[in-house]
């Protein structure tokens, strides 16, 4: 964590982070600087009125026009390491989740930065190596979604976000290009909410740095990210029992009264500042990423009445990708309870010991692809190849380690045509020799544009072979028993299509799902493997049915069934209905105001392992919830952005008026009552 900043708490910062710190605090200054000593009065212009879809890149995003010199507007669009398109920022209103981490079809346990899963099944099919830790993932930054901006001018963005409980939300971006050619990117976010019950407080910090260069002749690029990611949730193991829920006002109508599993001997505070973790994980992630590129091709050049534009045509490609990545998880309990540990893991230890289990990984990957470009005039069509060496060390608790590596080729094709109607996507990967030798992935995608009136329509078929996480494994450091005789090589076939109709605000999708060998956790600290394949079909619509000028509904659907015999639990059928009231007012004022509910059907849900950090399907207890049901009015004037939301509505109990009817996220993990949450989102444009 960064000390104090933000939090008001006090930790011992490393060096990389003092580095960040200054980083972020040059940044602000500097950002604000030219603000102050502008002469010329302007405006933040170019976004435009709410679009009625809200998604990303419709209408109510921040647009590239031509621009006045003079006026205080900007034109700002970013890309994705390993993609060819840019996009646009989505500066919509109607969905409150493209503003945090947390999305709408995520079950997590019971209070913000807590382990979360998905409603919706979705398979990891990467193949090579894997920790296995990823209830957490949600909250983290990866490379992957790292976002390379060109912009104009300086653009800064502050999110603020309060809520019950003293739960806060801030997220601080900020972009400039040096040069033309050159763009760097700094964020920063933070995360941390106390709870209602005993020993959930959560506290997340984010942090990211990136930057992309391209030389004047066009010829050479380097990307960098550097990115850390500090999670830290404290667990429960549940609350005791879920009869302390029926006490509507007596001593456990204050949830934090309710003992929990995990309780032992620890005191536990409700104080926000206080973020020592007593019972709880911690994972600490840093990743380095640099890519270089050169190209050879045709240069080429551009003359308008005043000035040449040189331009160049790449037909050739080099490129070297070096990434250092180092992970580290960790569970500790300061003052377990014997009988949980006992009756869940099998662990017994003496009276005032302490629970500690941890892994620290060190990855690099030094990765050389070449590329080619057959149409000269299509920079989106193109054949990369490549190899890539992976070297791996793990050092567990008790300082014993295992060194790893892999070699694995790729290849990959992409090409959208000239003319936008045809987008084909194509990519492998093949692990040729070491730790997770055989691994593989197949994967293609064919999308055609029909007409502007019927839309688009996308097919594909994907393919994967790989090895089960490396947590499943006895040498993992953490208390896991493995099958007998190990564990086979998981595959998956998923074949999947979607239809989109903008002129209807309709998008159809569906999801087939064969898997064989598919390898789970079946109760705490043991791990089994399903040799049997069995089958999971998803069906997906989204729609905006548009009742008057000023009502929408946006509908959310997927039914999702399994054939077989399967240890996968999910609900058949989940429901989003958001029924919204929006429009522009008084010529600067968006509004959006309305109700926003999901209801999934009764299923048993998934269980969750602390110690792990695993869910796993359990058949004992059947979870039927109402539906959860949140009120919002959000606003927009210019670049500032409001959110005010009222969740959990659906807890309302009658007989006292209280919100005490809590729903369940899982087996013993009830989720909070009435939540009052208020975001300001505010760009600036220097």
């Amino acid at each position: 964590m960064i000390s104090g900043i933000f939090a008001g708490y006090r930790v011992k910062p490393t060096a990389l982070k003092k580095i960040f710190t200054y980083i972020l605090l040059s940044i602000l200054v500097g950002s604000a600087l030219p603000a102050l000593s502008q002469r010329l009065p302007g405006r933040l212009g170019n976004i435009s009125n709410m679009g009625r879809g809200g998604r990303s890149g419709g209408g109510d995003s921040i647009k590239f026009e031509h621009r006045d010199p003079f006026a205080d507007s900007v034109s700002i669009r970013f890309k994705y390491i390993d993609s060819v398109r840019s996009y646009t920022f989505d500066s919509s209103l109607i969905d409150f989740y493209i503003k945090v981490p947390l999305k709408s079809e995520y079950v997590w346990l019971g209070n913000n930065g807590t382990a979360t899963t998905s409603l919706l099944f979705n398979p990891s099919t990467r193949p090579g190596w894997d920790p296995g830790f990823h209830a957490f993932d949600a909250y983290a930054f990866s490379t992957e979604q790292t976002r390379f901006y060109n912009t104009t001018r300086p653009f800064t963005e502050l999110n603020y976000l309060i809520g019950s409980g003293a739960e806060q939300f801030i997220n601080i971006l900020h972009t400039q290009n040096i040069k033309p050619n050159w763009n760097f990117a700094f964020q920063f976010r933070l995360l941390n909410a106390p709870g209602f019950f005993k020993s959930q407080n959560t506290n997340h910090s984010n942090l990211r740095l990136n930057s992309y260069y391209q030389s004047p002749n066009k010829r050479y690029g380097i990307y960098f990210i550097g990115l850390t990611n500090s999670l830290q949730s404290a667990e429960s193991g549940g609350i005791a029992s879920d009869s302390f829920l029926v006490d509507k006002t007596g001593t456990y109508s204050d949830r934090f009264n309710i003992p929990i599993n995990t309780a032992g001997d620890a005191t536990y505070s409700r104080d926000p500042f206080n973020t020592q973790l007593k019972t709880g994980n911690k994972y600490n992630e840093l990743k380095l990423l640099i890519r270089q590129q050169y190209d050879f091709g045709k240069k080429d050049s551009v003359v308008t009445d005043s000035t040449v534009i040189k331009l160049f045509y790449p037909r050739f490609r080099i490129e070297h990708t070096l990434q250092y990545n180092t992970y580290k998880y960790l569970f500790q309990d300061i003052a377990p309870d014997s009988a949980f540990y006992k009756k869940n893991y099998d662990i017994a230890f003496n009276p005032g010991d302490s629970i500690v289990y941890s892994s620290s990984w060190k990855e690099v990957v030094n990765d050389f692809s070449v590329y080619q470009f057959p149409d000269i005039k299509n920079q989106q069509q193109f054949l990369k190849v490549g190899a890539g060496l992976q070297n791996l060390s793990l050092k567990r608790y008790d300082a014993t380690r295992d060194v790893l590596y892999n070699v694995f080729l790729h290849g990959e094709y992409r090409n959208r045509t000239r003319n936008k109607k045809w987008d084909i996507e194509a990519h492998a990967q093949f692990y040729v020799t070491g730790f997770n030798a055989g691994d593989y992935r197949a994967y293609i995608s064919l999308q055609r544009l029909l007409s502007s009136e019927l839309g688009s329509l996308q097919v594909g078929f994907e393919n994967a072979n790989r090895t089960p996480s490396y947590l499943l494994r006895n040498t993992s450091g953490f208390p896991v028993v493995t099958p007998p005789g190990g564990t086979n090589k998981e595959n998956i076939t998923h074949l999947f299509g979607s239809f989109t109709v903008p002129a209807l605000q309709l998008q159809l999708g569906g999801h087939y799902y064969l898997i064989g060998n598919y390898v789970y956790f079946k109760n705490f600290y043991e791990a089994d493997q399903q040799a049997a394949p069995f089958n999971v079909l998803q069906i997906k619509g989204s729609k905006d049915f548009r009742i008057s000028k000023f009502w929408h509904w946006y509908a959310d659907v997927a039914l999702q069934k399994t054939a077989g015999n399967t240890p996968v639990n999910i609900p058949l059928l989940y429901l989003r209905n958001r029924l919204v009231f929006q429009g522009r007012f008084f010529k600067n004022l968006n509004i959006a105001l309305g109700l926003d509910s999901r209801y999934y059907t009764p299923y048993t849900a998934d269980n969750y392992s602390p110690v792990t950090g695993q869910f796993f399907p359990q058949d004992s207890i059947r979870i039927a919830n109402l539906p959860d049901i949140a009120a919002f009015v959000n606003f927009r004037i210019r670049s500032f952005s409001a959110f005010v939301r009222l969740e959990n509505l659906n807890t309302l109990e009658l007989d006292g008026f209280s919100f005490t009817n809590n729903n369940m996220a899982a087996p013993l993990y009830p989720y909070q009552g009435l939540l009052f949450k208020v975001g300001i989102f505010w760009n600036f444009v220097n």
